[in-house]
This record gives structure tokens, sequence and C-alpha cells, in this order.
């Protein structure tokens, strides 16, 4: 398979941006339900959260990384079945993805430096409180990060079912073409 994406299929770099992101943002949402229920006392308590935090900040620059990527080597075009709706549809579905991921990462980062205090990755650097002491910051940051990750998990569902539509029912490559497979 190819490093680079080509005119009928995407390439591994794309494919593995893509399915890694897919399976980061459907885990980081997963952690972050059940992390919200842990108990004082749980030894998780703390872990969770910078484990969470962590893995949010490293998919804030592998999206970084992505969306370079996009201008590097640019997406296959739509398939030729596509029509002018499908095609709008599917370029707001794409970028209501990418800015929502941003702004729901961007909105963790803001809840965390809220007190002013650095964001640990994993125990090895620490991202700087840039931006904190924002009247009710945590609060409002923390109603635009619960309610945009339920947003994008949802929409995340239907972006996938519409490719299973055009894989079984329109029967094109829209989905053979995110697994390397040419068109």
């Amino acid at each position: 398979m190819q490093l680079r994406n080509s005119s009928s299929r995407y390439g591994w770099v794309s494919i593995f941006l893509h399915w890694g992101v897919a399976l980061a943002v459907f885990g980081l949402f997963a952690l972050g339900l059940w992390m919200v229920g842990l108990d004082y006392y749980d030894t998780w308590r703390k872990d969770a959260p910078d484990l969470h935090k962590s893995i949010g900040l490293t998919l804030f620059a592998i999206m970084l990384l992505r969306l370079l990527w996009r201008f590097i080597s640019p997406p296959p075009p739509a398939p030729s079945n596509h029509g002018r709706r499908t095609r709008f549809g599917a370029s707001f579905g794409h970028a209501f993805l990418y800015l929502g991921l941003f702004v729901v990462m961007i909105s963790g980062y803001l809840i965390s430096t809220a007190d002013g205090v650095g964001i640990p990755v994993f125990g090895l650097f620490e991202i700087p409180a840039l931006i904190s002491g924002l009247p009710e910051q945590a609060d409002v940051a923390g109603a635009v990060h619960f309610y945009l990750a339920w947003t994008l998990v949802i929409f995340s569902g239907v972006h996938a079912l519409a490719a299973l539509k055009h894989h079984f029912i329109d029967r094109d490559a829209t989905l053979t073409r995110m697994l390397g497979r040419k068109a």
C-alpha cells in the first residue's frame, strides 16, 4: 500500500490517522464517562483524569499532524456517483468533525488550566496553563466539553452509518478507500 493518498484511495498515513483518531475519541469518551462516576476513595480518582488529559493532549498533536497531512497529501476526490448534496454533506460533516474535535480538546485544556496549573503529559513533560482565571472558566468549558463530546460521538456514529450505507446500499468505494483498497 502506498504512503500518500492517490486519486483512487487513501494512503496508509491517512488511514492510520483516521482510525487512530476514531479509536482515541471513543476511548476518551468511554474513559471520561467512567471517570466522572468514580468516588472520592477510588484509586483511579486522580490517575483516570491524568490519563484522559494526557491522551487528549496527544490527540491534539495528532490532529494537528492530520491537518498538515491533508495539505501535504490531499484526500482522493469523492466518487463520481456522489451528487452535489452528498458532496456538500460529506464536506460539512468532515469540517464539523475536525472543528468539533479541536473545540472539545481546547475546552478540555481550559477546564484543566482554569486554576493556573499546567497539565502533565504521561509524567514526561508539562503543558503550561496559558489561559486561566477567566470568569467561570472551568464551568463554561466543562459544559462545552461535555455536550460537544456527546455530539461528536453521536455524529461519528452517523458518519460510520453513512459509510456503511455507501458500501452496502450504494455499493460505491467510499468505505473501501478508507480501508486502503482501490475504488
